[in-house]
């Protein structure tokens, strides 16, 4: 690992991704291991993050306190450990690319759906159901492990739910908190976080704290409308990058 000035920008950038994302903007939670990624692997990223997001959690769960969905989160808290568990077993099976492709996936089939809907006129909100919740709260954990990258399948479940902005904020912040704090122990006995890497704990907490006041600043003044419209783009903007990333990667293009 590359501990140069670089490495410190990048890894204070992505810090405060992942501080913002915690704050209610979880859109931009996915940019940490990618900006961390040009200075050290994707699985020592990953690992270096994670305590990042533990931290920031546990601020976001003071922030959000008494704003999420309940059933939603006795659904999807079970399914997602579901998920983390098969991710832990198949993680030495699974290409980094395949798991690129898998989270674009979701995003196109989210998208497209979204965009079936709004061209028959359906505005209906979809209730909380638990075989979907199962089915996508399991991909969540599993993406989660993989990559911190739980967001798309949480919000292809989610958004069509039509919840308010910042019930669905505070549902994700608590859904990812229990996501995080389940991944630990795994991600401990793979060596992905060590002593070494919890040292940039102290020195990059501040940032990752002040991404998560920020964020949710932000959430409470953009207008519904916005925050979801921002979502949505970013979502959109991610599925290209991934799609683009693994058709490199293998050669496609």
């Amino acid at each position: 690992m590359d501990d140069g000035s670089g490495f410190w920008i990048a890894a204070a950038l992505a810090t405060y991704c992942v501080g913002a994302s915690k704050g209610g903007l979880p859109m931009i939670a996915m940019l940490g291991v990618p900006i961390l990624s040009l200075f050290t692997t994707p699985a020592a990223a990953a690992g270096l993050l994670l305590p990042m997001y533990i931290l920031a959690d546990l601020y976001a769960l003071w922030l959000f306190r008494g704003e999420f969905s309940r059933r939603n989160l006795t659904i999807l808290i079970p399914a997602a450990a579901l998920g983390i568990l098969l991710a832990f077993l198949c993680i030495s099976r699974v290409p980094p690319e395949a798991g690129k492709l898998l989270v674009a996936l979701v995003g196109v089939y989210y998208l497209g759906d979204a965009l079936r809907r709004r061209l028959v006129r359906d505005s209906r909100a979809r209730p909380a159901d638990v075989p979907r919740g199962i089915f996508w709260g399991a991909l969540a954990g599993f993406t989660s492990y993989v990559s911190h990258a739980g967001g798309p399948p949480f919000q292809a479940y989610t958004l069509p739910q039509k919840l308010s902005k910042m019930r669905f904020a505070g549902t994700a912040a608590i859904l990812f908190a229990c996501i995080n704090w389940m991944k630990l122990p795994p991600y401990v006995l793979a060596g992905q976080v060590t002593w070494g890497s919890l040292g940039h704990v102290a020195l990059l907490a501040p940032v990752a704290l002040f991404g998560a006041w920020s964020g949710h600043r932000l959430v409470r003044w953009l207008p519904e409308r916005a925050f979801f419209a921002a979502i949505n783009t970013a979502l959109a903007l991610l599925t290209l990058r991934l799609l683009w990333e693994v058709a490199t990667a293998w050669g496609w293009l």
